[in-house]
């Protein structure tokens, strides 16, 4: 598998994930379920702005350090299942990180220039 397609995978489930927390599960009442799942993706969302697939999955990676700091609080401040949907996020949030890194790691020790669409 790819890095690019870890990564397109961590996102979409990521994007899930915060559907599911904030509107099924955690949901808060019904009149807030619509801006409370606005809140929550509009971070994932917006990298769908971008021109190119590449350029889409490091903002949404840049995106991903706002969950990761969330899943971060949740998993170490929450109890029951909000900390377990806390370790989610967070875990989902590092492999967008990570796959986003990779092919940059891995270009660098190549030493070449590559994008994140390189096999």
């Amino acid at each position: 598998m790819s890095a690019l397609r870890i990564g397109q995978t961590a996102w979409l489930l990521l994007a899930l994930l915060q559907v599911l927390w904030h509107g099924v599960l955690r949901a808060p009442p019904a009149v807030l379920v619509l801006p409370a799942l606005l809140l929550a993706l509009l971070p994932l969302l917006l990298p769908l702005l971008a021109r190119a697939a590449p350029r889409r999955l490091w903002w949404a990676a840049v995106a991903a350090l706002l969950y990761f700091c969330h899943g971060v609080m949740q998993a170490w401040s929450a109890q029951g299942m909000v900390r377990a949907l806390g370790w989610i996020e967070l875990a989902l949030a590092v492999a967008l990180i990570g796959a986003t890194g990779w092919q940059g790691l891995a270009a660098r020790a190549a030493g070449r220039h590559a994008t994140l669409g390189d096999r």
